[in-house]
């Protein structure tokens, strides 16, 4: 008991950790609108999350991609066709019933739902299954649902960093989760994988193998759910990348009005800025016949925090 206690206390010192996030920094703008991506938003879309966790910044030197979390938009209650489901929600968590709610899984809680405005500061896309019928929308909503309460699977989760990491001093199959087969329902499981096992129950393809056999017949293979990352669901052919922009360009030549602070300053980062020569630009190209200024001065407003170069 003694040694399981003191396991216990360590794991949670890690998840601590690991779960430490930087705040967002309120002097940039965001690109994305929030109140957008509301009213675009549907039940059954995935969201995708640029994470500020320790365990976020892991996740993408791992997978080299910016998205680091998904999370399964379900709606709002009043939405879902299945009323017993709508009661057990309602009843068990106490949730709202006007209110827009995801369903994630997250180190140190588990399968759980908030309200969708959790995530109102953050860099998020939508990936929306391409002709998903509302019946498959609501299994996929219901296997999510059922989920709740499962625990967070943290050794799938540095089970999948060995596996993917280009390097490893051990073999990358050897005990490891990723490839064990039990019979049952799984109890545990990471963001990714619940949300593919959601999509897959319904034979939904994400990045499935395809086999092309002798008669050039081709046969469909469904991918290792344990193996899914959220950058699976950006790059998968059969989920649409729904864009809801600060700015919307709809209208015809829009773009020239955008905000821009200086038209001769470019960013390595946000905090790494500098105005770089750009001679004179024709009135062919902008319309404008003033003069662009000549400079290779760093400069000092913001959002420039540091001082060097152009190269």
């Amino acid at each position: 008991m003694a040694a399981i206690s003191i396991r216990k206390r360590a794991l949670n010192l890690i998840t601590r950790w690991l779960n430490h996030e930087t705040a967002p920094d309120h002097d940039l703008a965001p690109l994305t609108s929030f109140n957008r991506l509301c009213y675009e938003i549907r039940p059954g879309d995935v969201i995708l999350v640029e994470g500020r966790t320790r365990i976020s910044e892991v996740i993408k030197l791992i997978t080299q991609s910016p998205w680091t979390h998904s999370a399964l938009y379900i709606g709002r209650l009043y939405e879902l066709e299945d009323r017993p489901l709508q009661n057990k929600l309602v009843s068990e968590y106490r949730l709202d019933m006007d209110k827009p709610y995801i369903i994630e899984a997250l180190l140190g809680e588990g399968t759980v739902i908030y309200p969708l405005d959790k995530y109102s500061e953050e860099h998020l896309r939508i990936c929306r299954p391409k002709g998903l019928s509302p019946e498959d929308t609501h299994k996929v909503i219901n296997y999510a649902v059922k989920r709740l309460g499962n625990d967070y699977d943290i050794r799938q989760l540095l089970d999948l960093a060995r596996f993917m990491l280009p390097y490893s001093f051990i073999p990358r199959r050897w005990r490891s989760s990723l490839f064990s087969h039990n019979a049952g329902i799984q109890t545990r499981t990471v963001c990714s994988s619940m949300i593919g096992e959601a999509f897959q129950a319904v034979r939904f393809p994400i990045l499935p193998f395809a086999e092309k056999t002798q008669d050039n017949k081709i046969h469909l293979y469904q991918r290792n759910p344990r193996l899914m990352t959220p950058r699976d669901f950006d790059f998968s052919p059969y989920f649409d990348i729904v864009k809801y922009p600060f700015f919307n360009l709809d209208d015809l030549s829009l773009y020239r009005h955008l905000p821009w602070a200086n038209s001769d300053m470019y960013c390595n980062n946000p905090n790494d800025c500098y105005i770089t020569e750009t001679g004179m630009v024709s009135n062919s190209d902008t319309g404008n016949s003033s003069p662009q200024s000549h400079s290779n001065k760093i400069t000092t407003a913001k959002p420039t925090r540091s001082q060097g170069k152009a190269s």
